[in-house]
């Protein structure tokens, strides 16, 4: 069931491979928007994930958005493998880079805290864990994204069929340049309703985990095709199965006039050794 978060986080890494042509267009989000999407292993329902734009903040003082994904197995995949994770994810208030990154595991007996903190005035990102401590920096490209908030970042962007798409991606161990095609368009029906889409292939030459061992690993992910770009359905074949995430609900957000503004009811980002006092993330009801 660790597969869960993988195909999560690799969908986040290429939804966002368009990041870096993005301009300060308005965010075709808001906070309060929340996407819920069923898991499922085959025919086989194993969980439930999150995708949420939660109010502002701040991060070492300066204005941030926050974005937050999480997942959990439901009460039958419990009994053979619990997973618990969350994902938070702050950027620069206009969207161009990000700022910070937690992740928080909870898997079987697997358990992982990490940080990543982006070091702008050296061109560096730095990874740490709460057992062996921070790493050594490496060095990112201009306008670097983290797993999730890049994912963000490409919500901006327009779509066109046989578009290949580009962006830096790091989670602090190492730095990539993901690339993603657009395939079709094609429409499509979830439990959340019928959406006209397009539908995206992500290389998976850097992701790592089932996807690297398997030998005919395949990601697809359709998206709508409007200005919200909101995932609709993924589907990963890889040596252990199909998994598939499909959107079964949309909170949309609210927005406001002044969307960089910082909301006073946040606290600032956790550094690096308050990571693991985060909360575990509980099922909705």
């Amino acid at each position: 069931m660790r597969h869960i978060l993988g195909t999560a986080l690799a969908l986040c890494i290429f939804l966002g491979c368009a990041a870096q042509n993005a301009t300060a267009a308005r965010l075709p989000f808001a906070p309060g928007e929340k996407l819920t999407y069923s898991l499922r292993w085959e025919a086989i329902p194993a969980g439930t994930a999150t995708l949420e734009v939660l109010p502002h903040t701040q991060v070492n003082n300066a204005p941030a958005l926050h974005f937050r994904m999480k997942a959990w197995t439901n009460a039958f995949a419990d009994i053979f493998y619990t997973v618990r994770d969350e994902v938070n994810a702050y950027t620069a208030p206009d969207l161009e880079k990000s700022v910070h990154y937690t992740q928080r595991q909870r898997e079987g007996s697997y358990k992982r805290d990490i940080t990543v903190s982006f070091l702008w005035e050296t061109g560096q990102a730095q990874y740490a864990n709460i057992i062996n401590g921070p790493k050594d920096p490496i060095l990112i490209l201009p306008g670097t994204f983290d797993p999730l908030s890049v994912f963000y970042a490409f919500r901006r962007m327009p779509l066109k069929k046989g578009a290949q798409l580009y962006a830096p991606v790091t989670d602090g161990v190492k730095s990539v340049m993901g690339r993603a095609t657009v395939l079709r368009r094609e429409r499509l029906t979830v439990p959340a309703g019928t959406f006209d889409t397009w539908v995206v292939e992500p290389e998976l030459r850097h992701i790592g985990g089932v996807f690297k061992k398997s030998k005919d690993a395949r990601l697809l992910v359709w998206v709508t095709a409007d200005e919200r770009k909101i995932p609709v359905q993924v589907s990963s074949r890889v040596i252990v199965g199909r998994f598939f995430a499909v959107l079964t609900d949309i909170v949309p957000g609210r927005p406001h006039r002044e969307d960089t503004r910082p909301s006073t009811a946040q606290q600032s980002a956790p550094a690096v050794e308050g990571a693991a006092q985060m909360a575990p993330p509980r099922p909705a009801n």
